[in-house]
């Protein structure tokens, strides 16, 4: 079974029912299950023409949209591999990517991404064909003898069809990592991987309960090269049939989440943040009855998330009556206007969010969970399952899962869904992967109650203090991006007498604070230097220290006087903070930090 037979199935069994929408200048298009099929055989045909077969790679360079899932579903039933490269990767990266991975062929979305490849071509060797989406700006301008639109591959492509056979170790994917801490690594998928992972996910005692089907709804925003939205979107729509859709860009999402209004919603932690920034803002905008009614609501909802998380994600009595007024009276028009009103099953995953996010959340009724899993496992490892909630942990192993904590603390995993090892690089692959077949994850954690699985931070993240406190960053970054005014906090403190923190504002948030002040400001770095804006983060960071020991406390910190972007190396392209590019960057701001005469202003 592959994703390709999968959709096949689906063509052959119900041809004519929905598969996926497309919104296309306003105005959402059906792709029925046969269409889907259809394109997909059709691009395998004219992939096999250009010399694609078992064991090669074919890249996608493209936003999410429907021949993401086309080229991905031709790619796996030619027995070949799919390689998704980040549209926000600069051409350098793209450089590295295409040759590290030996892909045959690209499918690029635009001339933007066209663009990239053509400059790095030359660094390419093994590719053979650019194969451009959009044809704006390309088709007419361009006459590189490479390069094929999509709709000409279609045509041109029929050759024998598709075999469909697929060995248990054939690669299905690479997946490249992030790369926080140095180059990118190319995690090999395998088809028996992905057969693993759709099996534990919608099987008994997977992700929901009911198991997805034809009857839900997803919005696919998230990055499909990322395996979280993979599974999601690709895996989770091919086995067992929901509706994926696909907005008209990233920038439209919200406008997409209030139409789409999705059923199961996954999100990074930062989407969380921002979603729960936006709510803060608008109720600090509304009229005064509106603004005085939102605030009672929300108060309430703070205390059913308290109730729900002291019971597992269960009610009591008292608690859904509460629920129910403030459904009447709030939460409905609230959920509706977020997107999330129909919301039986959302998760955050792929770094630690703050449990007061998650609260809320829960309180207004959107039934949260926590769920951790990596590349290397194929995302499969531990989650917070309906009514046996506990905010603060990742949640209990999934069916088929061994979890250990080793001696040192790192957290590993063992399952059939363990990837295959990096692509071309066996070094890394040994030092992933023990001898018994245990996979280290790289986390640190412990298990709570013997059931469920705390991640305490990344090990090579954890802070040791010049008095030898071992600390874990991220607790005090998240406790401090619970605030709607903080986008970005990044502790710092290894070896160092106590700990500081470079502090980076959410320009929305904290502009339309300022703008209700009446407190003019011009750029990013004019707003986050006010000193009503210091003194705004200054009363974030106390409340996190004052739920702190002393040696854990932000001593002091600084505001960034810019936003961390991927194309400067501050961020990876899944937005993860690369530390040791922010520490060189903003240098000079954590020396300030550590002179003597700093410290005698006390803590922040």
């Amino acid at each position: 079974m592959t994703i390709a037979t999968l959709v096949r199935d689906h063509a052959q069994r119900t041809p004519d029912a929905v598969a996926m929408r497309e919104k296309h200048r306003g105005i959402w298009r059906e792709i029925t299950w046969r269409q889907y099929w259809d394109t997909a055989r059709a691009a395998a045909k004219a992939l096999r023409g250009l010399g694609i077969g078992p064991g090669d790679r074919v890249a996608i360079l493209s936003e999410n949209r429907p021949e993401w899932l086309f080229a991905d579903v031709a790619t796996v039933a030619l027995r070949a591999a799919t390689v998704g490269l980040y549209p926000t990767n600069p051409a350098g990266d793209i450089r590295y990517l295409l040759a590290h991975s030996g892909a045959k062929v690209l499918i690029a979305e635009d001339q933007e991404q066209v663009d990239k490849a053509l400059a790095v071509l030359d660094d390419c060797p093994d590719l053979r064909r650019i194969v451009y989406l959009d044809p704006k700006g390309i088709r007419h301008r361009y006459r590189h003898e490479i390069l094929t639109s999509w709709d000409d591959l279609l045509q041109d492509g029929p050759g024998p069809e598709p075999e469909l056979a697929a060995e248990a170790d054939d690669l299905a994917a690479l997946v490249y990592t992030s790369g926080t801490t140095g180059r990118p690594k190319g995690a090999m998928l395998t088809v028996s991987n992905v057969d693993f992972a759709i099996s534990v996910l919608l099987g008994e005692g997977g992700l929901t309960d009911p198991p997805p089907g034809p009857r839900d709804v997803l919005l696919s925003y998230l990055p499909l090269c990322h395996v979280a939205e993979r599974v999601f979107t690709t895996w989770f729509n091919a086995a067992s049939g929901v509706v994926v859709h696909f907005g008209e860009s990233i920038a439209t999402v919200q406008q997409d989440l209030r139409e789409v209004q999705p059923t199961i919603l996954f999100g990074v932690p930062r989407i969380w943040e921002k979603m729960l920034a936006g709510v803060t803002t608008r109720v600090a905008g509304a009229s005064r009855l509106k603004r005085a009614n939102a605030r009672l609501w929300l108060r309430v909802a703070d205390g059913i998330g308290a109730t729900l998380a002291a019971n597992g994600g269960r009610h009591t009595a008292g608690s859904r009556l509460r629920y129910a007024v403030g459904w009447l009276l709030c939460y409905r028009a609230l959920r509706e206007r977020v997107g999330l009103r129909h919301v039986r099953y959302a998760a955050s995953g792929a770094a630690p969010v703050a449990p007061e996010v998650l609260r809320f959340f829960m309180g207004i009724g959107v039934p949260m969970h926590e769920v951790y899993g990596m590349t290397e496992n194929t995302a499969i490892a531990t989650a917070n399952r309906p009514g046996r909630i506990r905010l603060g942990t990742v949640g209990e192993p999934q069916p088929g899962v061994e979890v250990r904590i080793a001696d040192d603390g790192e957290i590993q995993t063992r399952h059939a869904g363990t990837f295959a090892g990096y692509f071309r690089d066996p070094d890394a692959t040994a030092e992933a992967i023990t001898a018994d077949g245990w996979l280290r994850t790289g986390d640190i954690g412990a298990m709570v109650e013997g059931t469920h699985l705390r991640i305490t931070d990344r090990a090579k993240d954890i802070i040791i203090t010049a008095g030898g406190k071992n600390i874990a960053p991220s607790e005090i970054e998240n406790a401090l991006k619970a605030s709607p005014y903080i986008k970005e906090a990044i502790v710092v403190g290894d070896r160092r007498a106590y700990l500081t923190a470079l502090v980076g504002i959410e320009l929305e948030t904290v502009g339309e604070w300022a703008q209700r002040r009446g407190l003019a400001y011009t750029t990013y770095r004019d707003l986050s230097a006010k000193e009503e804006v210091v003194a705004l983060v200054r009363r974030a960071v106390d409340e996190v220290n004052a739920a702190r020991a002393p040696v854990e406390q932000i001593k002091t910190f600084r505001m960034l006087p810019k936003e961390l972007d991927h194309e400067t190396g501050e961020l990876t392209a899944t937005q993860k903070v690369r530390r040791g590019a922010v520490a060189a960057a903003f240098r000079a701001e954590v020396d300030e930090m550590y002179r003597k005469d700093d410290m005698q202003r006390g803590p922040a």
